[in-house]
């Protein structure tokens, strides 16, 4: 279980995910706590170290990255021969993985229903990088294309009373934008809302780096609040009054999404989206979105369903022409100079199924305060502890942009990126939505064709 889970060889005593099921079947009918404290004793005995951190995640409900709780989710489909869609679908509604194995063995994963303030995962879109490539790859010949908007990607959950809870792609809860519960609690029903929130000054979205200063903070003064405002952009709507809306057809969640923000306070507006059926359509929305502070667009078909955690064909991103990746940080050194006492050059790595894969190291872009941070974070998350190197747990997701990508031995991905540097921290993004190897390769076949084809001219 420790290999598949974490990456790294497993240690002495490896227990099998089935074991795990197991053992949370015990615990469920364990009449006593002191009963519940020897299995889990003995069934610790048996674990690695990496097996006894994710059995305790899945106790607390602390299982955040997709990869991994899928692979829970197969063993809980295998332990109780149930369907693994069924599986999913009913933690994807709870949002809690024990409760999901609770479901599974009484064969209850039918009546599992969506809770308000648990939140769902996130439909996600694939890069795309030319206009033409989105109707190449396009489920639809028509499609809904929206601004891509540089904030942090939100789930707004609101109930009658005027409860209000939002939260990140991470699935953690966001509350350093206190001024929006107002606005959101006056909102119509039960709604669960999917958008970003952007920093925000008159007609136009701030740069990230201005909203990145007011993430992290515990208490947001009024200054801040009034220095670096904020709007909430709703593209998507996903529960409404009791009913659950992912297999509605996008334009009609449009549809209803806009009757919800009718009159919504300023804080809140609607994402603009335009029909588009040529690739000059697409550009001159691409154009228009780069003009107005937005990042790119975001092509979707308007027949598709809403699909929590995975990146199809459904909805294409096309963003500005240069190359970056995001990938997670598995190393960290200390650098030379001034910055001697500081964890400052990172290896990182990509997604390869559930492995991580290096493909790089960098060590500009990032400021003195935020490579303080990262130290301090990097030392509490210690792996392995080589001296002058940390091996690392795979948490901290960066973007990094690079000039080209090369074959490499050094790395087992094989390949590194050339003149690599950390574009921005992606604390808003898991682990699981890192870019893969294969968008990798992919880039490097586009990157190897674009040489041969200025070669011949």
């Amino acid at each position: 279980m420790a290999e598949s889970m974490t990456g790294d060889k497993a240690e002495s005593g490896d227990i099998s995910l089935e074991a795990v099921v197991k053992l949370f079947i015990d615990l469920s009918k364990a009449r006593s706590q002191s009963q519940k404290a020897h299995l889990l004793k003995a069934s610790f005995a048996q674990a690695s170290a990496g097996d006894v951190k994710y059995i305790v995640k899945i106790l607390t409900g602390d299982l955040r990255i997709g990869s991994k709780e899928s692979l829970v989710e197969e063993a809980i489909s295998r332990a109780f021969s149930r369907s693994v869609d069924a599986v999913r679908r009913a933690n994807l509604l709870r949002g809690d993985i024990g409760e999901t194995l609770r479901l599974a063995s009484r064969d209850s994963l039918a009546l599992a229903t969506v809770r308000l303030f648990h939140p769902l995962g996130f439909m996600l879109a694939s890069p795309v990088d030319t206009a033409e490539e989105l109707f190449a790859e396009a489920e639809s010949p028509a499609l809904l294309v929206e601004q891509k908007y540089d904030g942090i990607r939100t789930q707004v959950h609101k109930n009658t009373t005027g409860k209000v809870k939002i939260f990140s792609r991470t699935r953690d809860e966001v509350t350093e934008f206190p001024e929006l519960y107002s606005p959101f609690a006056a909102l119509t029903g039960e709604l669960i809302l999917d958008g970003e929130i952007l920093a925000w000054r008159d007609a136009r979205p701030l740069p990230f780096t201005e909203l990145q200063k007011r993430l992290g903070r515990k208490r947001i003064d009024l200054w801040m609040a009034h220095d670096i405002p904020v709007k909430f952009v709703g593209f998507d709507l996903l529960f409404a009054n009791g009913e659950l809306l992912l297999d509605v057809p996008l334009a009609e969640r449009r549809r209803r999404l806009e009757e919800v923000l009718f009159g919504a306070p300023g804080a809140i507006r609607l994402s603009s989206a335009t029909s588009c059926q040529t690739a000059q359509e697409v550009e001159q929305e691409f154009e228009a979105s780069l003009a107005a502070g937005h990042e790119g667009i975001v092509a979707k078909s308007p027949a598709s369903p809403y699909t929590p955690g995975r990146r199809g064909l459904a909805w294409l991103k096309l963003k500005l022409p240069y190359a970056t990746l995001d990938v997670v940080v598995t190393a960290a050194e200390y650098g030379h100079g001034k910055r001697y006492k500081v964890l400052s050059d990172v290896t990182f790595a990509v997604r390869d199924g559930d492995r991580l894969m290096n493909i790089g190291k960098a060590y500009s872009g990032l400021t003195d305060a935020e490579i303080s941070q990262n130290t301090d974070f990097f030392l509490n998350t210690t792996i392995e502890d080589q001296g002058f190197r940390r091996m690392v747990e795979p948490k901290l997701v960066l973007e990094v942009a690079f000039n080209n990508i090369q074959r490499s031995r050094r790395h087992e991905s094989g390949f590194a990126l050339r003149f690599p540097r950390i574009v921005r921290i992606r604390r808003d993004k898991p682990v699981s939505g890192i870019d893969t190897l294969a968008r990798v390769e992919e880039l490097f076949a586009r990157q190897t064709q674009l040489h041969q084809s200025g070669a011949e001219k």
